[in-house]
């Protein structure tokens, strides 16, 4: 095939150009403009110590997903939010992990803590487990033994037979802040030691499940799925600074908001479960909630902060220390409480039959109490008050549809009342006095600022209310005395 003048001119013409930059050294990489971060070392030194946890739930059979999914809880319609569902609960199905009648083969993530054997987890994994297996990152498996599980804090301490075994170094939560990189190391769907990272997205968060109030959740935006419970959150040094719990989520899987257990909670949890196999906390024996900012002039403050005390626990710690409904405590034993979750964690890290200070302002004026914690959940309710009216309760005369009663002198000593306090509630018709909570046996103490001694002082505080108006009731009941808040209709 012979070529026309044309095309050898070309090719003579590029020869020396491709030539040239065949010889040429090639040009450096640009750098990289931002630098990302390469947690290769990080896993591959921290790795050894996290282990996969099956959990034999009720002593049934291993089971397939499928199967687990027929034996499961009903669904539940699909417009209801299932909140902070646990990880390894059933595939599409709402509320804690757990299986069906005949139990079954839950999976689950921890990480050792001492070279001897000390494994630790969430409950939740172990919750209910007739034979625990941790499998560690060699592929040997071992089986454990549930020294303790604290189901408040839902952490859980395992012991496994072992020497030498590789361990995690526990951090320091304490210092984490929003932005920080962590990192988790688990087995999401039975995928082990699957690595995500990400960045803390808030500390101190309250969670949904009241159960949790003594745990200050930290946020992250870490990829957490069913199989990652119990798994070590990490830090860029490779420390422990909480355990992976929960999520928040609309579907049951990641979207993007991830709870973990602050390590110092879940090692406080831990020393007792080894020394005493049970965790115990202090109590104030108070509900609280965040201070409504349309009443700071009323509480003397400039800015909605502290825990708003909306009901007492009769015999409380409390109550013994001079704390009532309508105070707002502002500080605990010196630290500065900013919104009312911030409470609880302090009090239960305390032990029981410790001091501690409070702070806190009533009517407009700060006050400074010293109380003695009790045991959590450990405060008996005396017994409830047997009011004798004279009569059986007429038709409610007033717009709350309440009718109440004269107390006589042995329901008042058995509520702890002085003479003339309160009055007794013998029967509720209106329909948002019920649904508030209000019920009869209860005693009314105060309407709006207004102490009620007699039927003739509830009366008289009543008798302007009218439909759209918001009610306040001081109220005490065999368990406690607090706030009772509803708008008539």
């Amino acid at each position: 095939m012979s070529l026309s003048y044309r095309h050898v001119l070309a090719f003579a013409l590029l020869l020396p150009l491709g030539y040239a930059q065949a010889q040429a050294p090639a040009a450096p990489e640009p750098a990289p403009l931002v630098q990302l971060p390469d947690f290769t070392r990080l896993v591959e030194r921290t790795g050894p110590a996290v282990v996969n946890i099956e959990a034999t739930i009720g002593g049934g059979e291993a089971r397939d997903e499928e199967d687990a999914a027929a034996e499961g809880a009903p669904p539940m319609p699909e417009d209801m939010p299932e909140f902070f569902r646990r990880f390894f609960g059933q595939p599409g199905l709402p509320g804690r992990p757990g299986q069906g009648p005949r139990g079954g083969v839950s999976q689950g993530s921890g990480f050792i803590i001492s070279a001897d054997g000390y494994v630790l987890t969430n409950h939740h994994v172990v919750e209910g487990a007739t034979d625990i297996v941790v499998r560690l990152n060699d592929r040997n498996e071992l089986k454990a033994e549930l020294v303790g599980s604290d189901p408040l804090s839902d952490v859980a301490l395992l012991k496994v037979d072992g020497r030498g075994l590789p361990v995690l170094k526990i951090g320091d939560s304490r210092g984490l802040k929003a932005g920080q990189w962590v990192l988790a190391i688990g087995s999401p769907f039975g995928f082990e030691h699957s690595v995500t990272a990400g960045i803390v997205s808030g500390v101190g968060r309250r969670s949904l499940d009241p159960s949790q109030q003594y745990v200050p959740f930290i946020q992250t935006d870490v990829a957490i799925n069913r199989g990652n419970s119990g798994g070590p959150l990490l830090n860029t040094r490779g420390e422990v600074v909480g355990i992976n719990s929960q999520i928040f989520s609309n579907s049951g899987g990641y979207m993007g908001v991830s709870f973990a257990i602050p390590i110092e909670v879940a090692m406080n949890a831990v020393r007792q479960l080894r020394d005493t196999g049970k965790v115990v906390r202090g109590q104030l024996g108070v509900r609280i909630q965040d201070v409504d900012r349309e009443r700071l002039a009323e509480f003397g403050l400039d800015r909605p902060v502290g825990a708003f005390v909306d009901s007492v626990e009769n015999g409380s710690a409390a109550a013994r220390a001079g704390i009532r409904p309508g105070d707002v405590i502002t500080r605990f034993n010196g630290r500065e409480i900013g919104r009312s979750a911030e409470l609880p964690p302090m009090v239960g890290a305390m032990p029981p039959g410790s001091r501690a200070s409070v702070t806190l302002m009533r009517d407009g004026k700060p006050l400074d109490l010293v109380v003695t914690l009790a045991a959590l959940d450990t405060a008996a309710a005396p017994p409830a008050p047997s009011g004798q009216g004279a009569a059986p309760a007429p038709a409610a005369g007033n717009a709350l549809g309440v009718v109440v009663e004269e107390l006589d002198a042995s329901a008042r000593s058995a509520l702890g009342l002085r003479a003339g306090e309160g009055v007794l509630v013998g029967r509720v018709a209106g329909l948002a006095a019920r649904q508030a909570g209000l019920a009869p046996g209860d005693v009314i103490l105060q309407v709006g600022r207004a102490d009620i001694g007699s039927v003739a002082d509830f009366e008289a505080a009543v008798k302007d209310l009218g439909s759209g108006d918001e009610v306040r009731l001081l109220v005490r009941n065999a368990r406690s005395t607090g706030f009772v808040t509803f708008t008539l209709r």
